[in-house]
């Protein structure tokens, strides 16, 4: 019986693919390819990015959060971009070299129906694999965040309000999520 051929893919291949509005990443070796996300997610993304950056600005770390498109290689065949993320800016910021962003506080994803099972699983994975402190999966149509840790087995599913803590600050930002998620 024949076997049919399949490729592993690297970071590095990642450069030649198009530009053409799909989100490519590798986890792996295996390529994904997710099309640009509909529905509540960009309104989602903006009023998470906004409410992290207003807890993170007073600490003079607000160059720690960005947001997708931005190229996280967790390893030679495995390069996600998640649709939010607080890390160690500084090695990129003086370079401008998405590989030079090694070290990440927090990894945040909102789920559409092209991305659900990626980010719930080969994502997760890998990101408590290499010890991301923080990982929230945020689900638009229950209302609710996934908090998940790097030694965690299921997640904490927070739906009144979320609370994080950067290492650097002593404060903890609270999310309302009955507003977060409120489109009236």
């Amino acid at each position: 019986m024949a076997m049919p051929i399949t490729r592993h893919y690297t970071a590095a291949d990642l450069a030649a693919m198009p530009d053409d509005g799909q989100r490519y990443e590798v986890i792996r070796g295996q390529l994904l390819v997710t099309p640009t996300p509909g529905g509540r997610h960009q309104p989602i993304v903006a009023r998470l990015f906004r409410s992290l950056s207003h807890y993170l600005e007073p600490g003079a770390l607000a160059d720690q959060l960005l947001m997708a498109p931005g190229d996280i290689t967790l390893a030679y065949d495995t390069l996600v971009q998640p649709d939010i993320f607080v890390g160690d800016t500084a090695p990129f910021l003086k370079s401008g070299k998405w590989i030079d962003l090694t070290t990440l506080y927090l990894v945040v994803e909102v789920i559409s129906p092209a991305s659900v099972r990626t980010d719930r699983t080969l994502k997760r994975l890998e990101y408590q694999r290499y010890g991301i402190p923080e990982y929230w999966i945020v689900d638009g149509d229950l209302r609710q965040m996934e908090v998940w840790t790097p030694e965690a087995k299921a997640p904490v599913i927070e739906r009144e309000r979320l609370t994080w803590r950067h290492q650097a600050i002593d404060d903890e930002c609270v999310i309302d999520l009955v507003r977060l998620f409120d489109f009236g």
